[in-house]
């Protein structure tokens, strides 16, 4: 009912920057919180961001004032930009969403994921 689909993955160097994006389609009515997550290897899922319909945004602590979460509503879609990137960044970002599809069904969706790799 919902795809989501990421975009940016990338080897940069410490330091780097690195924007990610997220694109949804499917039988989508609304959108109402997307997110970003990220598993580094041996590690659980955690949170990076999320923010809501209205642009309210919300960090874990290690990405706070480097990663910038953004949505454009009318595209569907999310970004997540990256900057002053660290190599305990290196994961696999995942992107997020909830949504309300066309059958009324309230639907929590995930990407694939893609490789963010943080070395020099």
């Amino acid at each position: 009912q919902v795809q989501l689909v990421e975009s940016g993955a990338g080897l940069v160097q410490p330091g780097g920057s690195l924007r990610l994006s997220c694109a949804a389609s499917g039988n989508i009515v609304s959108i109402t919180t997307m997110g970003w997550y990220r598993q580094a290897p041996g590690k659980e899922r955690e949170l990076v961001a999320t923010i809501t319909r209205s642009g309210s945004t919300d960090y874990v602590d290690s990405a706070k004032g480097r990663f910038t979460i953004s949505r454009d509503s009318a595209k569907n879609m999310v970004f997540l930009q990256m900057m002053s990137l660290k190599p305990e960044d290196t994961a696999v970002y995942y992107c997020n969403a909830n949504a309300y599809v066309s059958n009324g069904w309230f639907m929590n969706a995930w990407g694939k994921g893609i490789l963010v790799t943080v070395s020099s």
